[in-house]
């Protein structure tokens, strides 16, 4: 099979789901999606390799999408709003050329779209052409953009990759990958970084390690991703995950490394096990999916129930209530349909329909659960009124007992770190005690996995793991801890970006 036909087939073969977990947009009551980033450096085809390379990491974000490619000393890209397959149509997809690119999707908001946000951010400067995009955030960006500003800096992108983009260009550093590191060493918070010019590409993962970032080999080119996922969807094979406060350039002369920063303990992001990266990915050196079921396997132990089945809420909790089902012994049922063909909009019926969001991507088999005790395993609550819509129609399909079981710890903190979670004060966890939250959804019993038993089913070391969404500890200083000026904090806005990704 030649090349563009096993990259049609490919395409055939894709899922058609945009998210891994049923998301009721309109109560805001989601943890959302960050960005996933995607390299490769010396293939004819780097541009068709980096559209499926980001339809892998779709589940990573689903507002906008973007390819540059470098071909013969000229930039060529397209970005747009929307999911992966809309916006790189094969006429689009056409017009980006070159052997080496990057690309990036960006998450979902509720709040509005710009395409100026859309990543990579692709510019002229003094040296010449430079693309970068970035997954995580950078809680001083308000303050190194007041101080851009004041010193003359133009924005036109109000995310914080646009300040990292300013501080590359401002760098007196003589080599492309000197002015990457000193832009680094000026930020603080969570960053994998993709940049590319005309010849090179340079791949940074912050010091604490909070995102992912792997490294593969396809033939002779090298491939970066978010996620092991998106190296299997083009055959590229595994190499290793670059490691926390690493520097990877890669150019005709092949693929250095080095670690500039200050070495400081871990911080990987526990949340990209519980919910955020694809369960047929690995990282931080382990499965997803065999975590999620270890963390599945682990709250049974804690939080047993007499109980007749044990679902979960579609997709990302599968996994966890699988784990559940098989430690406790109680049958695993498929008890939700969940519809795959709702957009994000959908036209809303004049005669009022009682949780219509709800039950328009999901309905609960009402032979599975009538009359049954039924173990719903989620792999977090946020603001519960999601969970408490899709109680009730367990409730209204027959349900005997409900008994809610989470995956994850209470969520009580805010992410600085690129996962975009309400403010804390709308978090349903920070506010009522687990009883009380066990009221407002009016299930039987609800128990949470503890934190000691989360970190012990990854079965790495606990203490290189960012819980600060669990417990309020934050590894780096928080942005209110940063006194940026009225105007700095205008200008980034959290209305399209709540965390600057």
């Amino acid at each position: 099979m030649n090349s563009t036909r096993r990259f049609e087939a490919k395409i055939r073969m894709l899922p058609p789901y945009a998210s891994q977990k049923f998301e009721d947009h309109g109560s805001e009551d989601t943890i959302r999606e960050e960005c996933g980033v995607f390299g490769i450096y010396g293939h004819p085809e780097a541009a068709k390799l980096t559209y499926l390379g980001l339809y892998a990491l779709q589940h990573r974000g689903q507002e906008g999408a973007g390819i540059v490619c470098a071909d013969n000393g000229v930039l060529t890209a397209h970005r747009g709003v929307g999911l992966v397959n809309d916006v790189f149509r094969p006429h689009k997809l056409a017009r980006v050329n070159g052997t080496h690119g990057i690309g990036h999707v960006r998450y979902s908001t509720f709040g509005s779209s710009n395409l100026k946000n859309v990543q990579p951010l692709v510019v002229d400067y003094a040296r010449g052409c430079m693309a970068l995009c970035h997954n995580g955030n950078l809680v001083n960006a308000a303050v190194l953009r007041d101080q851009l500003e004041a010193e003359g800096a133009i924005f036109q992108a109000t995310t914080d990759t646009a300040v990292l983009v300013h501080l590359v260009a401002r760098s007196r550093e003589t080599t492309f990958t000197d002015t990457i590191i000193e832009a680094c060493k000026q930020v603080i918070g969570a960053y994998t970084i993709l940049a590319m010019n005309e010849q090179e590409i340079v791949a940074v993962r912050d010091a604490y390690g909070f995102r992912p970032l792997w490294l593969g080999k396809l033939e002779q080119a090298y491939v970066l991703a978010s996620e092991t996922c998106a190296l299997d969807i083009i055959d590229a094979d595994w190499v290793r995950e670059i490691e926390p406060g690493e520097v990877v350039t890669i150019n005709k002369e092949g693929i250095t490394s080095q670690k500039p920063f200050e070495k400081v303990t871990p911080q990987q992001c526990i949340f990209e096990f519980i919910y955020v990266s694809r369960p047929d990915s690995d990282i931080f050196g382990k499965s997803v999916n065999a975590i999620r079921q270890e963390m599945g396997c682990a709250l049974a132990r804690v939080s047993p129930v007499e109980a007749d089945l044990v679902m979960a809420v579609p997709d990302s909790s599968n996994p966890a209530a699988l784990g559940y089902a098989h430690e406790s012994g109680i049958p695993f049922e498929m008890g939700f349909i969940r519809n795959h063909y709702v957009g994000r909009t959908f036209i809303e019926p004049d005669q009022k329909i009682r949780d219509f969001g709800v039950k328009i991507k999901l309905n609960p088999s009402r032979s599975t659960v009538a009359g049954k005790r039924v173990v719903l395993v989620d792999d977090s609550i946020v603001r519960g009124t999601t969970a408490k819509k899709i109680i009730k129609l367990l409730r209204v399909r027959g349900a005997k007992e409900v008994h809610f079981r989470v995956a994850s710890p209470p969520i009580i903190g805010s992410c600085y770190y690129g996962i975009d979670t309400p403010n804390r004060s709308k978090l349903i966890a920070h506010n009522l005690s687990v009883e009380e939250i066990r009221d407002f959804l009016e299930v039987d019993s609800l128990a949470y996995l503890p934190i000691p038993d989360m970190l012990k089913a990854t079965g790495l070391n606990p203490a290189h793991f960012c819980t600060a969404c669990f417990n309020n500890i934050y590894p780096t200083p928080t942005p209110d801890q940063f006194q940026p000026s009225k105007e700095a904090v205008r200008h980034i806005d959290h209305s399209i970006d709540p965390y600057g990704v």
